[in-house]
């Protein structure tokens, strides 16, 4: 069990109903010691996202994953890493190319379960699974130049907060999770 990220999570107060019940079956999952934060547990396992923002938080970076045919934020596996802040900066600047890239703050922005639906990734049939995901809040400078990333994204932008939303094609995450970081973001740090 990762001892350092249960504490974390412990520790972090749900900001709505959806993070409450999250935050009590990812604790009761990392609890579980079945591998965790390794994708070796097919099940389900921990992931980190980053919502990108501008210096002046009137930008979101998004990347146009391929995979869901859609507009997201970053992130992505634990990969045995327990920092999952560490990984939220690692997937953010392998998706974009960002090398200023850095934290607002060190504190959890959010909390959620995700559904993965079965895909093919490298030839490979991947199941459907669930990922336990923390969410950072991550400062970078728009003028960066960005690098896409062949198989993972085709394409990259800064939106306003309001067109992020416009963009994504997952109602869900649109009404559950980019709206609610929308809001956060305004406020943390």
């Amino acid at each position: 069990m990762p001892v350092n990220l249960v504490k974390e999570i412990e520790s972090y107060t749900p900001y709505n109903r959806q993070e409450e019940k999250d935050k009590e079956q990812i604790l009761a999952f990392l609890r579980t010691g079945k591998t965790p934060l390794s994708r070796e547990n097919g099940l389900a396992h921990m992931t980190a996202s980053a919502w990108i923002v501008n210096a002046d938080r009137t930008k979101v970076l998004m990347c146009y994953h391929d995979l869901y045919d859609s507009w997201s934020w970053t992130g992505g596996h634990a990969d045995g890493d327990g920092n999952l802040l560490r990984v939220s900066l690692r997937e953010a600047a392998e998706e974009t190319g960002l090398k200023s890239v850095r934290p607002v703050s060190e504190e959890i922005l959010s909390l959620e379960i995700l559904t993965v639906d079965g895909h093919e990734k490298q030839g490979e049939y991947v199941p459907s699974h669930l990922h336990m995901n923390v969410t950072y809040l991550l400062e970078a400078d728009e003028t960066e130049p960005l690098l896409i990333r062949k198989g993972e994204n085709s394409a990259l932008q800064w939106f306003s907060p309001e067109e992020a939303l416009k963009a994504s094609a997952e109602p869900w995450f649109v009404k559950r999770i980019y709206s609610k970081l929308i809001e956060k973001s305004r406020t943390a740090g």
